[in-house]
């Protein structure tokens, strides 16, 4: 028992990581790579909605390629995890694994390119930079909905604030204060402050943090809470 506790907190910091870091690319895309939101679709449809209006002069362009680009990934994501439930279980396993190295791997590489660009990237560079983030993003949040950790979905943040206001508040008492949907948004909260800082040393800066981020909670997954780990626990 005491070691499925201990499971279940290591996917709850996990999660959380990887939330951290749909902040710190959200902020990254907003301030960096002109009005995108990498992580957060919600605010791209809206975007894109009034830039197709002419309102604001907002940019179209990025808002639709970031959409379609988290959207095609999460599809990926999605046939990669695809089995029967019987088979396969929520929680973490090797798929999980392999999904969120390949975005660390694609963080790592935006790194790279951002360290070389810096703030001279053009405005096709920049919707490929915020097109990729947006698909590491997209398997990014199949791959959370696969670990199934309560009210931990990484990069949506407007339900969790309802829950929160609509069905923590009302019950009242010490949970009501510290619960994961607060955790949650306090995360993503705190991820875009780090990106907006960091983002005054480098762009790449905040890149390579995600990147970071990424490939240790990668790590962390396979290593004690993939079935394996679990095996290996009980044995």
């Amino acid at each position: 028992m005491l070691a499925a506790l201990d499971r279940d907190r290591l996917a709850l910091v996990a999660t959380m990581s990887l939330t951290f870091v749909t902040g710190v690319v959200d902020a990254v895309g907003f301030l960096a790579l002109d009005r995108v939101f990498t992580g957060n679709m919600t605010g791209n449809i809206v975007i894109l909605g009034m830039g197709v209006a002419g309102a604001d002069e907002l940019p179209v362009l990025g808002p639709a390629v970031a959409l379609v680009a988290f959207t095609a990934a999460a599809w990926v994501a999605g046939m990669v995890l695809r089995k029967p439930r019987s088979l396969d279980p929520p929680g973490w396993h090797h798929r999980v694994t392999v999904l969120l190295s390949v975005g660390a791997l694609a963080l790592t590489v935006l790194t790279v390119v951002a360290a070389f660009t810096g703030s001279d990237a053009g405005p096709l560079l920049k919707v490929v930079l915020a097109a990729t983030t947006a698909a590491v993003m997209g398997q990014q949040a199949v791959a959370a909905r696969a670990v199934a950790v309560a009210d931990m979905t990484t990069v949506v943040v407007t339900s969790t604030l309802a829950s929160l206001a609509g069905e923590t508040w009302p019950r009242g008492g010490r949970g009501a204060v510290f619960n994961r949907r607060l955790g949650a948004i306090v995360t993503i909260f705190a991820g875009a402050l780090v990106g907006a800082l960091l983002l005054r040393i480098h762009v790449a800066v905040p890149f390579g943090l995600a990147a970071a981020l990424t490939a240790g909670t990668a790590w962390l997954g396979h290593l004690r809470l993939s079935p394996r780990a679990a095996l290996t626990s009980t044995g």
